[in-house]
């Protein structure tokens, strides 16, 4: 994905594309290039944004998931964004919806995908053997209903924080973070138009998760994707963008014409 990266103050994002914005926001191993095919797809109608989470540039005592939403939350108001659809993935979406329920009146829709916020199993019962190439390859593959999506690429970025002892504290202190801020009792204040988008054979945020999403955000649309694990924007692109087009095409029509 050769975009360029752009750079306001502290704030290093993609920006592609004009419309109203697609806010996009990585997981806890993400990165930018999690998301290529969404944004070449959406950058045609919408202004796709994809900001850098600092996830180990902000002090300990930050590193959680309440720190990384106020930098979105700043992110947002350096940038001037309304009307934003907001988009998470796992740890990304987590901080899509403490933002969404904080401050939701920029907000004007959210999707989430393999989020954590009520439950995951994060990197299962063990934590990352530092310099064990093999076990990281093992973790990262489990991330995906086929393993050959972990490429080398991405299987060494992931090998290049778990080997960084700094790096491996801060995300465990996010990790942690993740599971002690638990939304349930909160997601009824939701009021904005919500879709899940989420892998069937996820065994990070199992299909359970979704249901749970479901029932407890008033409104919210849910779609399981086949033969897809925890990162379906990845793993299952053309199918991904249909249901998220589709749903974002709906919320163009006037009120009257939706069902």
């Amino acid at each position: 994905m050769n975009y360029e990266i752009k750079q306001q103050d502290k704030f290093k994002f993609i920006e592609e594309g004009e419309g109203e914005p697609l806010l996009l926001l990585h997981g806890l191993f993400g990165a930018l290039s999690n998301f290529a095919d969404l944004v070449e797809h959406f950058r045609k109608e919408y202004k796709v944004v994809v900001p850098l989470l600092p996830l180990f540039d902000l002090d300990i005592f930050h590193t959680s998931v309440g720190g990384l939403e106020k930098f979105v939350q700043k992110f947002i108001e350096a940038r001037g964004y309304q009307q934003i659809h907001l988009l998470g993935n796992s740890l990304g979406g987590h901080v899509a919806l403490v933002h969404i329920l904080k401050h939701p009146e920029k907000i004007r829709s959210l999707i989430l995908t393999g989020s954590s916020g009520l439950f995951e199993n994060g990197m299962g019962d063990s934590y990352p053997k530092r310099g064990d190439y093999e076990y990281i390859k093992k973790k990262t593959q489990l991330t995906f209903f086929d393993p050959t999506t972990a490429t080398k690429e991405l299987v060494d970025e992931v090998f290049e924080i778990t080997n960084n002892r700094i790096k491996v504290i801060k995300i465990i202190a996010l990790a942690k973070s993740a599971i002690r801020n638990n939304l349930g009792e909160e997601l009824n204040q939701i009021k904005q138009p919500t879709l899940l988008i989420w892998g069937n054979n996820d065994t990070i945020t199992p299909p359970f998760v979704a249901k749970e999403f479901n029932n407890l955000i008033p409104g919210s649309e849910l779609h399981f994707v086949d033969n897809c694990g925890h990162a379906p924007m990845m793993e299952v692109p053309g199918e991904f963008n249909k249901i998220l087009e589709n749903f974002l095409n709906k919320l163009k029509q006037p009120a009257a014409n939706q069902d």
